[in-house]
C-alpha cells in the first residue's frame, strides 16, 4: 500500500476513488473488493441462496455395480444345470445321482473338473480363461452388448467379438450365440461394405522385426465438421509389425508442416521414429518440406506403384474398417448419441474405436495389436465383471520370454498369412 500511496501522490488532484462491482473484475486482486461484510449494508449485497456453491475435495471411487452378481447369483436358483452344480459344492461327498441329473453339456465340463463355486458364482475354467457362468438371458444380452455394441468394441466381426466375450462369461452353445447376434446385429447389415478383388500381382514388402519400424499411412476424408476445431478429416497410422492403428483427426487441406507437427505432438512421443513409411503417392509427402522433415529423422520414404495398389492395403483395410465402425454408430450425419443422450461427433470416438481395434485379434498375427505392442492388453469396460476372479500372473523374469515368442509367432503367422494371401491372389 506505501507503494501504491507514493506512486499516486503526484496526482492526487486528478484522482478520484470509485468502487467496481468485483464480478466486473472478475480476474483483479482483492485488494479492488469493497471490505464489508455481505449483509444489507453492502451495496454489492449477494443473498445467501444465489451464492455458488462450492464442492468439498474429496475422492471418488466408482465400481461396478453390485446388482448384476446379485442378479447372477439368484438366477441360479431359477437354472436346473446352475442349481445342482450349487448342490454339489455344498456336498462333502460325491453325489452321482446329481452328476447324472445335468445335461450332457453340463456334465462333461464338470467331469473335466472345469467348474468352480466363488462367493456363490460358479466359473468355468478352460486352459487358458477362468470366466463366470451365465445363464440368465438379460445378462448374456448385456455382456453381448459390451462386447459388440460399444464404442469400446466397435461393431467388430464375429471373430472378434467371441474372443472377447470369451474372457468374460461362459455359458452352454455360447459360441451359437454370438454367431446368431453378429448376424443380426441391424447395424452391422446396414454398414458393412462388400469386398472385390483389384487388379495386378501381389507384392512381398520387407517386414518389420519389431513395432513402429514400418507404418503404413493414408487418409480418411469427405467427413462432415467435427469437433472444436471442425475437423473434416482423418490421418490414419498403422504399424505394420503389431497392426496397432492411430486415428488422428485433421483438415483435408492440412500442408505439409501441419501433417508434420500433427505426427510430432500426438504420434512421435509413443512410437519413436520410424525407419520406413508406405503411402500413397500423396501431394503432402510428395512436398520438399515433408521428405526434408523426414530426412532429419533418417526416415526413408517408401511409396506404392500404379501398378500395385495392394502395397498399401494394409492402411486402406483399416481405413475401410475405421469407416465402418464410425458408420454403425454415427449411422445420420455422423453424430453419435450415447445411453444418457449426450451427443458427439465422430472425432470424439476416436480414441474409443482405436481401442476396440487394439484389444481385437488380428487375423495374419493371431494376437492383438495391443499384446504385440506392449505384451499386455488394456482393461475394458467388461473385463469389470472379472473383479472377483484371482489371476496368476506370469513372474518379470519370464514375461519377456513371453513377449518375445509372441513376436516370433507372430512374424511366422505374418509369413504364412501372405503366402495364402499371394497364393490367392496371382490365381
Amino acid at each position: 500500500m506505501l507503494r501504491w500511496q507514493i506512486a499516486i501522490q503526484d496526482n492526487r488532484g486528478n484522482m478520484a476513488i470509485a468502487h467496481e462491482d468485483g464480478n466486473v473484475h472478475k480476474t483483479e486482486d482483492g485488494l479492488r473488493r469493497w471490505p464489508l461484510q455481505n449483509d444489507i449494508d453492502n451495496p454489492a449485497y449477494v443473498p445467501e441462496e444465489a451464492l455458488p456453491q462450492i464442492p468439498m475435495e474429496g475422492i471418488s471411487v466408482t465400481d461396478l455395480n453390485t446388482t448384476f452378481f446379485e442378479e447372477l447369483r439368484n438366477s441360479y436358483t431359477q437354472d436346473r444345470n446352475c442349481s445342482i452344480l450349487c448342490q454339489l459344492f455344498n456336498k462333502d461327498c460325491k453325489d452321482n445321482s446329481l452328476i447324472h441329473a445335468l445335461d450332457e453339456v453340463w456334465k462333461k465340463s464338470y467331469d473335466e473338473g472345469r467348474f468352480h463355486l466363488l462367493d456363490g458364482i460358479i466359473y468355468h475354467r478352460t486352459k487358458h480363461t477362468c470366466v463366470m457362468t451365465v445363464v440368465d438371458r438379460s445378462l448374456i444380452n448385456l455382456v453381448l452388448k459390451e462386447c459388440h455394441d460399444s464404442p469400446f468394441s466397435g461393431h467388430l466381426s464375429e471373430d472378434r467379438t467371441r474372443e472377447k466375450v470369451k474372457t468374460c462369461i461362459w455359458w452352454p452353445m455360447w459360441q451359437n450365440n454370438v454367431a446368431e447376434y453378429c448376424k443380426t446385429c441391424d447395424r452391422c447389415q446396414k454398414a458393412n461394405k462388400s469386398t472385390g478383388k483389384r487388379l495386378g500381382n501381389m507384392i512381398k514388402i520387407q517386414e518389420p522385426r519389431r513395432p513402429w519400424e514400418i507404418v503404413h499411412m493414408d487418409w480418411v476424408t469427405g467427413l462432415p465438421p467435427g469437433g472444436d476445431r471442425s475437423y473434416n478429416a482423418c490421418l490414419v497410422i498403422v504399424d505394420r509389425f503389431s497392426k496397432t492403428p492411430m486415428f488422428l483427426p485433421c483438415h483435408k487441406d492440412d500442408t505439409a508442416m501441419d501433417t508434420a507437427l500433427l505426427i510430432w505432438n500426438r504420434v512421435v512421443s509413443w512410437t519413436g521414429i520410424f525407419t520406413n513409411i508406405i503411402s500413397d503417392r500423396d501431394p503432402i509427402f510428395t512436398s520438399a518440406l515433408w521428405t526434408n522433415l523426414h530426412q532429419l529423422f533418417g526416415t526413408e520414404l517408401s511409396f506404392s506403384t500404379a501398378y500395385h495398389p495392394q502395397n498399401d492395403g494394409l492402411a486402406e483395410r483399416i481405413i475401410e474398417t475405421l469407416e465402418d465402425m464410425v458408420r454403425r454408430f454415427c449411422a445420420y450425419g455422423l453424430v453419435f448419441k450415447d445411453c444418457d443422450g449426450f451427443t458427439h461427433y465422430w472425432c470424439a470416438l476416436l480414441p474409443a474405436l482405436e481401442l476396440a481395434y487394439k484389444t481385437s485379434i488380428h487375423a495374419s498375427t493371431n494376437q492383438t495389436p495391443a499384446m504385440l505392442e506392449k505384451g499386455w492388453n488394456p482393461k475394458l469396460p467388461q473385463h469389470s465383471l472379472r473383479k472377483d476372479l484371482i489371476e496368476i500372473h506370469p513372474t518379470a523374469a519370464s514375461s519377456k520370454g513371453m513377449l518375445d515368442k509372441a513376436r516370433k509367432h507372430a512374424l511366422k503367422c505374418m509369413e504364412d498369412s501372405f503366402a495364402y494371401a499371394k497364393d490367392k491372389w496371382d490365381r
